[in-house]
């Protein structure tokens, strides 16, 4: 048990709300935890003035920083999250100019994962709350468009999206298929346990740690990831769930039979590098 990997597939740092890399990194390697994979926070999180551009570069930094100074391994996901586009229309900005502004943002993040500063794309997806018809197409189309350029680029997605069943998984595994990407490398973040493929159909979900989802999807195989969601915000401590989550209960459920060591094999570095096409030795 002293020698697994584990892996928060989704895990967020922010030192201007919270306690940011450093500290959030060795919370999660006390607790057992290996490797981060880390996404930029949405831009209005880091400062009125932020832009997409620094919001992608700042998460890098932050992983450059937890490498440097930490035993952990940490890598970067870069995107836009559809509450950006949101925002801008909420704001008064046309659609079409917004849609135009996302579609140049995802561009910038395929170059810093052609660059090899980032390993994926994302969070990227469609709003997991009520939007117009019209706004609700442009998501989709971004989804797309998105999924297209990691094709493109040979690497994964990370989806952001509502609670999505077996009827929504197969809705962005068609995506994929228009895209060019293979439908393994489309992450669903914020997953339930819809771990058969029956159920995901291809797609990779990386499950929000509870215990309750955990358990009720490793009933079903071991191919899926496991993540917290945490935010990193002083004004919400633990939110989703705390960086020590993933190490614990992976632990946790090993010791009790849930988990055998080949269980966490396959979620914590095998599939991690499967999507990714990284290397965690």
């Amino acid at each position: 048990m002293e020698n697994m990997t584990i892996t928060d597939n989704h895990i967020h740092v922010d030192p201007q709300n919270g306690e940011g890399p450093i500290e959030v990194a060795k919370k999660f390697g006390r607790a057992g935890g290996n490797v981060m994979i880390i996404p930029n926070k949405p831009t209005w999180t880091v400062g009125k003035s932020c832009n997409f551009e620094e919001a992608m570069n700042r998460v890098i930094k932050y992983v450059d920083e937890i490498n440097d100074n930490t035993d952990v391994k940490a890598f970067a996901v870069v995107g836009a999250h559809p509450a950006e586009l949101s925002r801008r229309v909420e704001n008064g900005m046309e659609l079409e100019m917004a849609e135009k502004m996302m579609r140049g943002t995802l561009e910038s993040a395929q170059k810093l994962v052609i660059e090899e500063k980032a390993i994926a794309i994302g969070e990227i997806g469609r709003p997991h709350y009520e939007v117009s018809t019209e706004e609700m197409e442009v998501h989709n189309r971004l989804i797309l468009y998105a999924m297209e350029l990691a094709a493109d680029a040979d690497c994964a997605v990370q989806l952001h999206t509502e609670s999505a069943e077996s009827e929504q998984f197969l809705e962005f595994a068609k995506m994929a298929d228009k895209a060019g990407l293979e439908r393994k490398r489309v992450i669903k973040h914020f997953s339930g346990p819809l771990v058969s493929k029956e159920e995901n159909h291809g797609l990779t979900p990386s499950l929000i740690a509870t215990r309750t989802v955990v358990v009720e999807g490793i009933k079903k195989g071991n191919n899926f990831l496991m993540e917290t969601d945490y935010l990193d915000m002083k004004d919400r401590p633990g939110a989703v769930l705390g960086p020590k989550t993933v190490p614990r209960r992976t632990k946790e459920l090993l010791r009790n039979g849930t988990f055998t060591e080949e269980d966490v094999y396959k979620i914590h570095v095998e599939t991690v590098k499967k999507v990714y096409g990284i290397d965690l030795d």
